[in-house]
């Protein structure tokens, strides 16, 4: 990959050649593993998600909807950015506010850059809002980033636009990653326990884990060992939740002994990884979606996941697929998915070194695009 090369300074960028860019949002665990590892890249800089109005520092870890996309906030803070790029967190506007949005970057010739997590979001039922945001975003971009070959290759039938494809880096840190077991045995030479889990959380749109259950149970009782391990949140599955899901819920209380149904709250970063890296398959039980973080999280402490059709997860990296999408579920194909995971040989444990490289090279490629609109920018005005 060549160098990018750095632009001379302009009135409205830093004086030291660094490109500020504008990040919706900037403290996301995939935005935070953005920056490189390996290598310094001094002049890429992201700035602080902004408080909002009427909020107290002391809460911004909670999830508000971007500051950053509001026009107000543009108008305000151009001078202090080098390009805008967005991420997450758009679903929280309305297309008019979106389009906007887009308006006043235009006014003020700051690069838009636009990362395509979702092409469907996995938490509304149907698809038309999300549809409308990304008319407005992916049309307008500068660039189009998204995550798989797949994916990309919906946005050029869609919008006829060519998206740059970056993996998704990896979500768990490279400490706590060094800190698992370096090799799994294959479950089927090692004896004892197959735990297969499906974690519901608090029951996104997306998910549909009723109707797997039958074929999972089936799958899990083949297996000498074989457990199905359920979690969900307190809010799902305790009577007392605030959206507690009745039918899930006496299901769960009449399965059979296989079947290990855990409630809890929400587990916190540590617990998570502690949870995936004690299990000998995820399973994802989505209908409809794109990509998976959950998905990157398994890869990184090396669990195997099965994986639906839908969307374009066996793009990510390697899965036990099965037909699953809005329309169907094929229960043979799932329980063949949990008997080849069972049957599998574990890959040799490479995990941190892959993951470092991986990172370095997507922080590059970030790193030479930003420069890239920059300087067309500057060539322009």
């Amino acid at each position: 990959m060549r160098v990018a090369h750095r632009p001379s300074p302009t009135p409205d960028r830093a004086a030291d050649g660094t490109i500020r860019v504008a990040s919706v949002p900037a403290g996301h665990v995939y935005i935070r593993h953005l920056a490189p590892v390996g290598r310094a890249l001094r002049d890429v800089v992201r700035l602080k998600d902004p408080v909002p109005s009427g909020a107290s520092p002391a809460e911004q870890s909670r999830w508000w909807p971007p500051v950053m996309l509001d026009p107000a906030w543009i108008e305000r803070a151009h001078d202090s950015f080098d390009v805008f790029h967005v991420q997450f967190g758009f679903d929280a506007f309305a297309p008019a506010d979106l389009r906007r949005a887009v308006e006043t970057l235009r006014e003020h010739g700051k690069p838009l850059v636009h990362t395509a997590h979702d092409l469907r979001n996995p938490h509304h039922r149907t698809r038309d809002l999300h549809d409308a945001q990304l008319d407005v975003l992916i049309p307008a971009a500068d660039a189009v980033i998204t995550l798989t070959p797949g994916a990309a290759a919906e946005i050029e039938r869609r919008w006829s636009r060519e998206a740059i494809v970056l993996p998704h880096p990896h979500v768990v840190d490279f400490e706590t990653m060094g800190s698992l077991p370096v090799t799994r045995r294959a479950p089927a030479e090692r004896g004892g326990e197959f735990r297969v889990g499906l974690h519901v959380k608090s029951l996104r749109s997306c998910m549909d884990p009723l109707a797997m259950l039958p074929a999972l149970v089936r799958a899990v009782s083949s297996i000498p060992g074989g457990v199905l391990q359920i979690d969900g949140h307190t809010d799902v599955l305790d009577p007392g939740g605030a959206r507690y899901d009745v039918e899930l819920a006496s299901a769960l209380r009449a399965a059979p002994s296989c079947v290990d149904v855990r409630i809890h709250d929400f587990f916190s970063d540590a617990e998570l990884v502690d949870y995936l890296a004690s299990l000998d398959l995820s399973v994802l039980p989505y209908r409809f979606g794109t990509h998976s973080g959950w998905l990157e999280a398994c890869r990184d402490v090396g669990t195997p996941v099965a994986a639906p059709t839908c969307g374009y997860y066996a793009d990510q990296g390697p899965v036990h697929s099965f037909t699953m999408d809005e329309d169907r579920l094929d229960e043979d194909e799932l329980v063949d998915a949990v008997l080849a995971a069972y049957r599998q040989t574990p890959p040799p444990a490479e995990i941190v070194a892959r993951r470092r490289a991986q990172r370095d090279q997507i922080a590059a490629a970030h790193a030479e695009l930003y420069a890239d609109l920059v300087e067309a920018r500057c060539a322009s005005a």
